[in-house]
This record gives structure tokens, C-alpha cells and sequence, in this order.
């Protein structure tokens, strides 16, 4: 199970959750066809949650958790009260409060008697195993070349959409799109 970044009310979902769901479509014929599921979910409504899946062009099965503790329970989703002391509990330790989502894995198995198990969990870059751009980029001579502000994937990665797209991603993994300067209108033409 992806634990997705996109909280209720969100544009659209997390950057670097994105850049991982975007190696997902290739292998889902292969997971299914080993007994395997790949589920995704977010706290965001299901009708935001599938408005952002079709801008995308993903597939996979994507839930919405809104209104559950699930995401509160795994630790990549934080209540009020726990944003409030700017330390919340993720990736098994307290750390500084970033965003009101975070990312994962969890997996879980199904016995032949219907009983589920949690069997495994990782968090923050704890999954970029299976980013496979990152495998490649391991191998060039440049490797990650992570040297922005974060140095982290949000120093250059962008949704599949909009990269040439003027923008930041924050701390919290959100794009941020480039505000219009006083000469331009952002319509696209240039100022008289």
C-alpha cells in the first residue's frame, strides 16, 4: 500500500509521490500475476482523489481514507493537536512538524482465513527502491544531482505535467507555481 500525500482540499497531490506512482503502471500486470495488490491511499475525498488520478493518467486503485483513522494509525497523516507542538511521530521518530501528510509503503498479507497482517512498513526515502529513475540515475556520472535546497527529489522533480512549468516544491512536497510578475499579466503575452 501507497501511503499518498494528498490531503483534503489539496490541488493535486504530492510531488514525490507522484514521481513514485509514475513508476507504478508498468508493473502492475506483473505484481497481479504473482498474487500481489497494489493499493494506494490518501486522506483526500475519493471524487478529488480521482480528478488528480485522470489528470495523470494512472490506473491503479487509489482509496480515500477520509473520515478513518488509517493514515493517523501508520503515522503518515497528523491530527491537529500533534501539528500544534511542531513535533510530530514519523518514520519512527519525533521530528519537526513539515507537512499535515507524509509519504510510505505498507504491506499486508492476507491468510488463506481471511485474517490480515501488517508485515512491513518504511517511510521517507526508506521507499525509493522502487523508484526505478533513481536506479538509473544511480548509474550516470552526475548521479541524483540533489543540490537545491532540499537536496532532496523536490530539487527537481515535477508531476509528469508540468515540467517546464516555472515553480518550486516546497518542504511539504507541494509545487508551487510561479507568481506573475508586475510586468506580465500571466496570460502569456509580453507586457506593452
Amino acid at each position: 500500500m501507497s501511503h499518498f500525500m494528498f490531503g483534503p482540499g489539496w490541488k493535486e497531490g504530492c510531488v514525490g509521490c507522484s514521481f513514485r506512482s509514475d513508476h507504478v503502471e508498468g508493473a502492475l500486470t506483473h505484481l497481479e500475476h504473482h498474487d500481489v495488490s497494489l493499493v494506494t491511499i490518501s486522506r483526500a475525498p475519493l471524487a478529488e482523489i480521482e480528478a488528480f488520478k485522470r489528470r495523470m493518467g494512472w490506473s491503479f486503485k487509489w482509496l480515500s481514507s477520509e473520515g478513518s483513522d488509517f493514515n493517523y494509525d501508520y503515522q503518515v497523516s497528523f491530527t491537529k493537536e500533534e501539528i500544534a507542538t511542531g513535533k510530530v511521530n514519523y518514520n519512527y521518530q519525533l521530528r519537526d512538524f513539515v507537512s499535515e501528510e507524509m509519504s510510505g509503503l505498507s504491506v499486508f498479507y492476507k491468510s488463506p482465513a481471511g485474517e490480515i497482517f501488517h508485515t512491513y512498513s518504511t517511510y521517507g526515502r526508506g521507499d525509493e527502491a522502487v523508484d526505478t529513475t533513481y536506479m538509473y540515475l544511480d548509474l550516470t556520472p552526475k548521479g541524483r544531482n540533489e543540490t537545491g535546497p532540499h537536496y532532496n527529489l523536490g530539487d527537481w522533480v515535477r508531476h509528469h505535467d508540468r515540467y517546464g512549468a516555472a515553480g518550486v516544491v516546497d518542504a511539504g512536497g507541494r509545487f508551487v507555481a510561479a507568481q506573475p510578475t508586475d510586468s506580465s499579466c500571466g496570460c502569456g503575452h509580453e507586457p506593452v
